[in-house]
């Protein structure tokens, strides 16, 4: 193995686990605005692609919390979900439900906005990430 594989191996085990806690920090961040599940799933999807490149994308899929077809099915169920809260309160589908989580005099707002963008991260991660980690086992099978 040649020192630049060594390097690259050591720098992306740490890099990995650093671009997830980024990619979930995204994700809460953003759930009050537009695109904090899409964008936080790509950055996890970045984190996963860039293990494969570097070990295999078998060592990548087992880091993954569930196999990628489960882990979007998942996503989009929990996504489809958020939205039926509104259906049980009498509103549109989707019309996103708020409520106030009151802990010891600290009031947290919480809403079905990050159900839904928790749902489209997963749903990205699980189905671009795996799209990915295929083509790059093809190649790897190609070598």
């Amino acid at each position: 193995m040649t020192s630049r594989a060594v390097i690259a191996e050591v720098f992306m085990r740490r890099l990995y686990p650093l671009l997830l806690l980024i990619s979930l920090w995204i994700l809460l961040r953003g759930h009050n605005e537009p695109g904090g599940g899409f964008i936080g799933g790509m950055l996890a999807v970045a984190a996963s692609a860039g293990y494969a490149l570097v070990f295999d994308a078998s060592t990548a899929r087992q880091r993954l919390p569930a196999l990628p077809l489960r882990l979007a099915a998942a996503g989009v169920s929990i996504a489809f979900g958020s939205g039926l809260l509104a259906l049980l309160a009498g509103q549109p589908f989707l019309t996103h439900q708020w409520m106030t989580l009151s802990l010891g005099g600290l009031e947290i707002p919480l809403s079905t906005v990050l159900v839904f963008d928790a749902g489209v991260y997963l749903a990205v991660w699980g189905a671009i990430g795996g799209y990915c980690l295929e083509l790059i086992e093809a190649t790897e099978e190609g070598r």
